[in-house]
């Protein structure tokens, strides 16, 4: 819903198409910090919990990944959870927080659903994702690389711009998805999460917009967070 104090750019040429307008920043005092997320929820709380806070001070909300900053960037979500390291000019992000290991998505009746864990180099055998929608493709480069250590060819074949229906995929056998081991928290029955033991965990930060300088309750819950991270 958009905001009706948000101020809207008048010209005295041509009329410009419609845009989203700006969401008015959460400042008056007692409004929770907007955390922005994408999959698995637990991933945030841990980060809350890393600052001290408790459900009453921080207001965690998705984001769709397949534009991940765009609730950031107009206003409507004060920080994002982000995973691995953003080159987004207009974006600044906390120090890392905590790590996400790396997992890759199968179905139940899958060859590799029983393991106790999984090589990277086996997933070049299988069908995997590519980037879902304007999700920066060099963020997708260290999601699913391109090559395997060893060189082999990672096969990105299937684009799709929700998890769902990336689950559904993966149910079928139709592909796998290399993803983080925090994915489990959201998968549904009939799909495995098995442990890919040769990629480095994801560092999860925070990010925030470079312009627009956070309102002090946002501030303080970044440096709680980072604090609570350091100990």
């Amino acid at each position: 819903m958009s905001d009706p104090t948000a101020l809207t750019a008048v010209s005295t040429a041509t009329p410009a198409p419609p845009v989203a307008p700006e969401v008015a920043p959460a400042t008056a005092p007692g409004r929770p910090v907007r955390l922005g997320y994408h999959g698995s929820a637990e991933v945030a709380a841990r980060v809350v919990r890393l600052a001290g806070r408790d459900e009453t001070a921080v207001r965690i909300e998705p984001y769709d990944i397949a534009d991940p900053f765009a609730e950031l960037r107009r206003g409507a979500q004060d920080v994002v959870i982000v995973k691995f390291a953003l080159r987004e000019p207009d974006l600044v992000t906390s120090g890392v927080l905590t790590h996400d290991a790396r997992a890759v998505v199968v179905g139940a009746a899958h060859p590799l659903a029983g393991r106790a864990s999984v090589s990277v180099e086996e997933l070049a055998d299988h069908g995997l994702f590519d980037r879902p929608g304007k999700l920066p493709g060099y963020v997708w480069d260290e999601v699913v690389p391109p090559r395997t250590p060893a060189g082999r060819p990672l096969r990105r074949e299937h684009r799709v711009s929700d998890v769902p229906t990336m689950m559904r995929l993966v149910a079928r056998g139709t592909a796998v998805h290399l993803s983080l081991v925090s994915i489990a928290d959201v998968a549904p029955p009939g799909i495995r999460v098995v442990p890919v033991h040769d990629l480095p965990a994801a560092p999860v930060a925070l990010a925030w917009c470079k312009e627009r300088e956070p309102a002090a309750h946002v501030a303080d819950f970044i440096a709680a967070a980072e604090a609570g991270a350091a100990r």
